[in-house]
């Protein structure tokens, strides 16, 4: 039995409007760190343009995935070791500094330096934060504020591309960083106030400093070639050699973790059913979210004709279904501690929301997306919920921080993959299709010929931009032939549209397959009982994920 006498005194002696303001104070931390992903994507074309960096661009991204990604484990097994407080407070005041020098940054590298700060700061936040509700809340009744958690994820990512967008237009791009100041400060000294100090007395004597570095450079290079996938070929040096790289990287650091006393990542935590099993459903299921969130946006501005922002909110019926989900099915759980058949139902129903996004053409109507939306999202809320909650009730909670860091950071691989996996199809389907399309839209072979020249895409031209497609591809034409062109600029239009629709709802298959394939991992879990209390017995005869 393991000693969480701790732990208990310290939930014990708070009383509820201080476990009530933690949580706030918590969720506000969370809500910026998440909004930090999504409020700059719509800002970007303006700060390349004022800080004279366009060739770095994605870097402004990447970088922030990287440093979150690859820190959220490490942050996780530290707060076991030293506690929650000392990690989170650390985490915020650095997310609230690099904010500060974010907006005040005068080049591109600069830039790209304290955005790479910032996700060392918020990488921490959302496991720590899952954590610190795991010392408040016994597993019976965490239920109850973990469905808030991805309530929030999805309220982040539906007020950040408006909110980057309208700060953008008014104030400028730097209030986007700005604005965390103010409001971080209110968590942090929310935090610092009332948050209780809990640490196991051995903590520094086992610090895995090696297994940390090579956690690290295990993880860079393989997301680095993840993203590069997006604009290389599987075979090219910047893609499969990195990924090669880290993958091997990634076995050395397997080979380390299974001789130090205190790993990073407790290897023996994948050896219980419960854990192993929600960990690969979490993952999988992270393909069909990010592929909804990533690429139908694209699709109302491409074939919509919406603008960035407009996009986003037309993604509210999924992120309604999301946090509606979300908090019902905590809810659920926490009344009745039962989860299975609630899990298995609602990937199911992810998958076959999904399933109907691979019928997405050009002239699908808004009301019927929005139902395919409000089904996906119905569908994947529960697993931002539940799989928290039973990876935290399956361990002790001298490991809750490490459990929780390694569900979230197999989420984001998750969705890294899969966004991977889509895009690639996403290309191959395009360069197929749109002269398909074009004969069927009753273009004369000749012309179809010419697109199919320039690799299905129209040589140079973006055919898959926003903006009046039209009326580029008419000043593309060598003006010479405008006049034979343009009559039937409509009929390339609505081919085009036509094959990008086709090529993005085949996308929709990974998803499919994910949600899936998560849904018959779920049927092997055995459920336990929600502990009533912090005590923990330690399960000694739970079968491993791999036996039967």
């Amino acid at each position: 039995m393991t000693n969480s006498t701790s732990t208990d005194e310290a939930a014990v002696n708070l009383s509820p409007r201080a476990k009530l303001e933690i949580l706030g104070a918590i969720l506000l931390a969370m809500f910026l760190f998440a909004l930090d992903q999504t409020v700059v994507g719509t800002a970007l074309p303006r700060i390349v343009t004022d800080l004279r960096g366009n060739e770095l661009y994605t870097w402004a991204v990447t970088i922030y995935l990287l440093t979150a990604t690859i820190s959220g484990p490490i942050y996780g097994k530290l707060s076991d070791l030293f506690g929650r407080r000392p990690i989170v407070i650390f985490a915020v005041s650095l997310f609230i500094i690099s904010s500060a020098l974010a907006g005040l940054s005068q080049e591109m590298w600069q830039f790209i330096l304290f955005r790479g700060l910032q996700g060392l700061g918020g990488g921490a936040v959302f496991p720590i934060a899952l954590a610190v509700i795991a010392d408040l809340y016994t597993p019976s009744e965490r239920g109850k504020y973990l469905g808030l958690f991805g309530a929030m994820f999805g309220l982040s990512s539906l007020l950040g591309p408006g909110i980057g967008g309208v700060l953008t237009d008014t104030v400028g791009w730097s209030w986007i960083f700005f604005i965390n100041i103010p409001l971080g400060l209110i968590s942090l000294i929310i935090l610092w106030r009332l948050l209780p100090a809990i640490r196991r007395p051995e903590a520094a004597r086992h610090i895995d400093f090696v297994g940390a570095f090579i956690f690290a450079l295990a993880i860079a290079p393989f997301l680095v070639g993840l993203t590069n996938k997006q604009s290389g070929q599987w075979t090219d040096p910047a893609v499969g050699g990195l990924i090669l790289v880290g993958l091997l990287l990634g076995a050395l650091f397997l080979w380390i973790e299974t001789r130090v006393a205190e790993p990073i990542v407790p290897l023996d935590l994948f050896r219980r059913r419960t854990f192993s099993i929600s960990v690969a459903a979490m993952f999988l299921a992270a393909f069909g979210f990010f592929t909804a969130v990533i690429f139908l946006p694209r699709w109302f501005q491409t074939v919509g004709g919406a603008s960035a922002t407009e996009s986003g909110y037309n993604l509210l019926p999924l992120l309604a279904g999301l946090i509606f989900s979300a908090i019902a099915s905590g809810q659920i759980v926490a009344r009745v501690g039962r989860y299975k058949l609630l899990l298995l139902g609602s990937l199911v129903l992810l998958g076959v929301g999904l399933f109907l996004f691979t019928n997405l053409r050009a002239d699908t109507s808004r009301p019927i997306l929005w139902l395919w939306m409000v089904l996906v999202g119905l569908g994947i809320g529960p697993s931002f919920a539940v799989f928290t909650l039973i990876v935290q009730n399956a361990v002790s909670p001298d490991r809750i921080g490490v459990a929780t860091s390694s569900l979230t950071f197999f989420q984001q691989i998750g969705g890294t993959v899969g966004l991977t996996i889509a895009g690639t199809i996403f290309a191959d389907r395009l360069t197929d299709e749109i002269p398909t399309q074009l004969v069927a839209a009753g273009l004369p072979q000749p012309m179809v010929d010419g697109f199919a020249a320039g690799g299905g895409g129209g040589g140079a031209l973006d055919l898959t931009g926003t903006g009046d497609l039209g009326a580029r591809i008419l000043a593309s034409v060598p003006e010479a032939f405008r006049s034979t062109v343009e009559p039937l600029i409509p009929n390339i239009v609505a081919g085009i549209y036509q094959a990008f629709s086709i090529a993005l709802a085949s996308t929709f298959y990974v998803g499919v397959a994910g949600a899936l394939i998560a849904a018959a991992f779920v049927l092997f879990l055995r459920e336990a009982p929600m502990r009533t209390t912090f005590e923990f017995v330690e399960p000694a005869a739970e079968p491993s994920a791999t036996s039967t």
